[in-house]
């Protein structure tokens, strides 16, 4: 009896280790794959980690140089700021060192800017710019942002701050610890957006246009989460300047945003006025601006920008 117990026995432990085996070198192949494409195939990676490089650099200016000027936000500045012309329209006395990560907002670079100024970044001014329903939103962006953005310290603070669930929480801690869980959702947008005839459009209809919460509690975020960014800045020595961009029909937004920077002691730049802007000047998404409407917004920020950097680069820093 023993012997036919330890023989039905031996051919299911290798059943399992060969299971094991199979499993384990199909991980180690996902994630070397992963960790390939994303490093020699993804423009996004590929953007993000060389502005993020540079802007680890910025340093204090001396007397009569170029301010650094931290410039970080999402979509609505990748589409909506030609950076290399307005750095041609406000140099020599500006030099913006960009970080534009789609789909990011409040929480992403709260922290974010935490973890650039602990690498060394130290601009004088830091110009944020995401929108005023990513600044709103309570969330953060699942991919790309936990393994360029985000430290793991970051990450369980952002956690705790959303009140995030276990499957949550680890789903980003794995997506900073790891190329194939933290692409997983890219890759499969990518293959349906090449198997789904129109696929994006279907995405833009079915995607709900946010509204803006009543007054009250708009104004109690808003002035919170202000201020927060607003004391780390200056922790740092750095100026904090909330720049909104113009989507459609967002002139009430705009208003209330404007309204809870002044109440929050943080200057707002509104280069360009949403009601001064038609429907012609965006993508068919009414988020984004076409490259009219680019360039219309880069030259009225190269206008406005230089005059409020230079206030605050006259300031006395902490």
């Amino acid at each position: 009896m023993p012997s036919f117990i330890s023989s039905s026995k031996s051919p299911a432990s290798f059943y399992i280790r060969l299971l094991l085996s199979i499993c384990s070198v199909l991980i180690f192949g996902f994630e070397m794959s992963s960790d390939y494409l994303l490093k020699h195939h993804s423009e996004t990676y590929a953007r993000v980690s060389r502005q993020y490089s540079e802007a680890v650099t910025a340093r204090p200016a001396r007397p009569g140089a170029a301010v650094p000027v931290l410039m970080v936000g999402n979509s609505l500045l990748l589409e909506g700021v030609d950076i290399k012309r307005l750095q041609d329209l406000i140099a020599p006395q500006i030099r913006v060192y960009p970080i534009f990560l789609e789909a990011t907002g409040y929480y992403d670079w709260f922290y974010g800017l935490q973890r650039l100024f602990r690498q060394g970044s130290r601009p004088q001014v830091v110009v944020l710019g995401v929108g005023v329903n990513s600044f709103l939103a309570d969330s953060v962006r699942q991919d790309y942002a936990p393994l360029t953005l985000l430290d793991l310290g970051d990450l369980l603070a952002v956690a705790s701050d959303l009140k995030m669930d276990h499957t949550a929480t680890s789903n980003l801690l794995l997506a900073h610890s790891s190329a194939f869980w933290d692409t997983r959702s890219v890759i499969r947008t990518q293959i349906l957006r090449h198997t789904v005839p129109h696929y994006s459009e279907l995405v833009m209809l079915l995607k709900p246009h946010p509204s803006i919460p009543p007054h009250a509690r708009f104004d109690a975020i808003a002035y919170s989460r202000l201020q927060n960014v607003r004391t780390l800045c200056e922790e740092y020595g750095a100026r904090l300047i909330l720049l909104i961009p113009p989507t459609f029909s967002s002139e009430d937004a705009v208003r209330e945003m404007t309204s809870a920077c002044a109440k929050a002691g943080v200057e707002s730049l509104v280069p360009i006025d949403p009601t001064a802007l038609s429907v012609k000047y965006y993508q068919p998404d009414e988020l984004h601006l076409n490259s009219e409407g680019a360039e219309l917004f880069t030259s009225a920020l190269a206008t406005s920008l230089p005059a409020s950097v230079s206030h605050y680069a006259d300031s006395p820093r902490n």
